[in-house]
């Protein structure tokens, strides 16, 4: 959602809620800032009239939505009014056992950039007041653990914000075994944090097809494009199985590969089998799954394989493309 509508929505729905009365339509206009720019007279007093009624039902729906209760009332001058009454809209009394105040102070913590540690804070203070626990500090309840999500890419932002207004986004990916990025336009589903990366899922355009990009490899700034998405998104986005898959974590096959004594230490501790060949060179039986072709272009001359066939064209293909960048 824009910052200029989110705005918008929360000054109508403080109008609202802190009216003793019904406020009609012209009431509104004239006190929430947005309306009255939405009616300038140099706009035609009809297009002014239309541009406030359909902004002002939209904003009244989509405040409906987001579960306030208005109601339409007749006012004492025959106008119709709308008001929201507080007791209609006010949470039952929260209540919480100590390990339920646990667990949101484990997540209050987690967050360490500004823009949310503040809304974390903020919201804590207020189940406070609501009635949490005097003799349970949240922060304190499971002091041992001290929970961290690094969010180092200034792609994450935007990308999140994105996920949550279901925005579409266009920006430069640079796969691992290219020499250049490639613009991607993407509907995107969600972040997930995975083995120290973020990772976000989507729709790819370009390719028809749900992609997992890591957010390292997004170049230069992310950018909305479009006004809506064009395939379902999925009840379930399953960010790690993807990645575990692609990163070779999900083995369902075995290849034989030549590793340079000394070297792809992080190889050898996934082979099951080593041997020694001489001259410096010494074979492996690594499992894997889908992506290890990208994992073993990154050791270069150092490992090559020897079977199966497809793997080793695949590794010979990126290498290739490598050399031509």
């Amino acid at each position: 959602m824009a910052i200029a509508k989110a705005e918008r929505l929360m000054n109508l729905a403080l109008c609202l809620l802190g009216t003793r009365r019904p406020l009609s339509k012209r009431e509104l206009r004239d006190s929430i800032e947005a309306y009255v720019e939405a009616s300038r007279p140099e706009r035609g007093a009809a297009a002014s009239d239309d541009s406030f009624n359909r902004m002002f039902e939209r904003d009244k729906d989509d405040l409906r939505e987001l579960g306030l209760v208005i109601e339409t009332v007749e006012n004492i001058d025959g106008e119709v009014g709308y008001l929201a009454r507080r007791d209609s809209n006010r949470l039952p009394p929260i209540t919480l056992d100590a390990e339920e105040a646990a667990a949101l102070g484990l997540a209050a913590k987690v967050w360490q950039q500004a823009r949310l540690a503040g809304a974390a804070s903020g919201a804590l203070q207020k189940l406070r007041a609501a009635g949490l626990p005097e003799d349970v500090d949240p922060y304190e309840a499971h002091g041992a653990l001290e929970p961290r999500i690094p969010v180092h890419e200034a792609a994450f932002e935007p990308l999140m914000l994105a996920c949550r207004d279901r925005r579409p986004v266009v920006f430069d990916y640079r796969k691992a075994s290219a020499a250049r990025p490639e613009p991607r336009h993407v509907e995107p589903w969600a972040l997930e944090c995975w083995r120290g990366h973020w990772y976000l899922a989507g729709f790819d355009r370009d390719r028809g097809a749900e992609r997992v990009f890591r957010l390292s490899r997004i170049t230069g700034r992310v950018r909305s494009r479009g006004t809506g998405f064009t395939a379902p998104v999925p009840d379930v986005v399953t960010v790690r199985e993807t990645v575990a898959s692609w990163a070779g974590e999900i083995a369902d096959r075995s290849a034989l590969i030549r590793l340079r004594s000394g070297s792809g230490y992080p190889l050898r501790a996934k082979a099951t089998a080593v041997r020694e060949l001489g001259d410096g060179w010494d074979e492996l039986e690594i499992p894997y799954g889908h992506g290890l072709d990208a994992w073993l272009v990154e050791f270069g001359p150092d490992a090559v394989v020897v079977e199966p066939a497809e793997l080793r064209a695949d590794v010979v293909d990126r290498l290739r493309a490598v050399a031509k960048g």
